[in-house]
């Protein structure tokens, strides 16, 4: 897509925020009606070609008193997500009274199938609507967000009937995907305080990327390969790293295919992290981003994966996960203590105050240690200088940087 047309788009989105929500929320809660929002209004755009379908098909499930019907609904919607109410977003901007708008528009968010009410839930965008609904603005916000100067679907507006001549061009999934990441930017450059703690610089997130991909690009093979964090943010590192390799094995003349796993403790980003994916139309990956904690809760025990990268929080208590692992002197979890001959346990658990060391330990469990490639880590060690070295364990590379 063309710069220009991808700068207005982003600059639009950011401007509803002044436009709608100065007086009513404080800069920096902005983002909680506006990320959320640039979801729901993407989804909806490439779900309305496909409406009628997805309506019929519920009439004729409804008739049939079928009442698991998520997948013939995104099925006849053509995607990994669907939405049953009987509204488009831009139906709702006829709407007089706000107490009928109010409903309408939560109708119309209880349509969305269960994979997308989980993000909404984690972005607890609900909350916002008697907000915005009490401040008169949610219609403004619907009017900003279906505004005809913009084109958030994935097909061309016309300027003329016969379709001969685009007005705007249609947003393709990648392009979107941008978009969004960069909104969380400028959110996070906002936001000072939790710039740091939810998202990495780019640089430094395709820095390891190179150091995973580049010493391994002459064996990488027609084949799947697999991509973990266990600390994920937003996404970015295991979007990245997906970019990277396909860059690398195209070059090569590979076909590859890579599945994305990620597991996140903060609400929030979770969110953020399975929206991106969800508008990049990689709805399959989005179901492998899990929420919780992964030193608490691994929900990929039993996994092992071709290349795994993670900024792990740093400086941070882990308390609360050690009294859930049964108390720092009563963890036996094979991740972080380990069995010898000569030594019946052999502990790796760091202080309660910085927890970063035991997501090392967590990657290095999942190690293949039996293919060619092994497996590769990259991980942020905050503190430390920039080192690489190789384990003895496997075949993997571990970079900290």
């Amino acid at each position: 897509m063309d710069n220009q047309i991808y700068n207005s788009i982003v600059s639009f989105i950011w401007g509803i925020a002044d436009d709608c929500l100065r007086d009513v929320y404080v800069r920096g809660k902005y983002r909680d009606v506006i990320l959320p929002m640039t979801v729901i209004r993407r989804l909806d755009a490439v779900l309305e070609e496909t409406k009628p379908a997805v309506l019929e098909m519920k009439k004729k499930l409804d008739k049939a008193g079928i009442t698991n019907q998520t997948a013939a609904l995104c099925n006849a919607a053509g995607q990994s997500f669907c939405n049953s109410s009987p509204f488009c977003l831009r139906d709702l901007t006829s709407r007089a009274k706000k107490q009928t708008l109010k409903a309408d528009f939560i109708a119309y968010l209880d349509g969305f199938s269960p994979n997308v009410q989980e993000i909404l839930d984690k972005f607890k965008f609900r909350n916002q609507i008697d907000t915005m609904v009490d401040a008169d603005i949610l219609g403004a916000v619907i009017e900003k967000f279906v505004s005809p100067t913009i084109n958030l679907s994935p097909n061309p507006v016309y300027k003329d009937d016969e379709k001969k001549e685009i007005r705007l061009p249609g947003l393709d999934n990648h392009t979107m995907g941008l978009i969004f990441e960069e909104l969380i930017r400028r959110f996070n450059e906002e936001n000072n305080e939790e710039a740091g703690e939810h998202f990495t610089p780019r640089d430094v997130v395709e820095l390891m990327a190179d150091l995973i991909f580049i010493p391994i690009a002459d064996k990488i093979k027609d084949a799947t390969y697999s991509c973990y964090d266990g600390a994920c943010g937003t996404g970015g590192m295991l979007t990245v790293a997906q970019d990277r390799l396909l860059e690398l094995a195209e070059k090569a003349g590979k076909k590859v295919s890579i599945h994305l796993f990620g597991q996140e403790i903060n609400p929030e980003t979770y969110a953020i992290a399975k929206s991106d994916l969800l508008l990049q139309g990689q709805g399959d990956q989005a179901d492998h981003i899990v929420f919780g904690s992964t030193l608490s809760n691994d929900q990929f025990p039993s996994y092992q994966f071709d290349f795994m990268l993670s900024n792990p929080p740093y400086g941070k208590s882990w308390k609360v996960d050690a009294e859930k692992l049964g108390g720092k002197k009563g963890i036996i979890d094979s991740r972080f203590v380990t069995y010898f001959d000569d030594d019946p346990e052999f502990s790796m658990i760091p202080r309660v105050s910085d927890g970063q060391l035991l997501f090392l330990l967590n990657n290095v469990s999942k190690m293949k240690r039996t293919t060619e490639l092994g497996s590769r880590i990259a991980e942020v060690h905050n503190g430390s200088s920039l080192f690489t070295v190789t384990p003895v364990l496997g075949k993997a590379t571990h970079a900290a940087i």
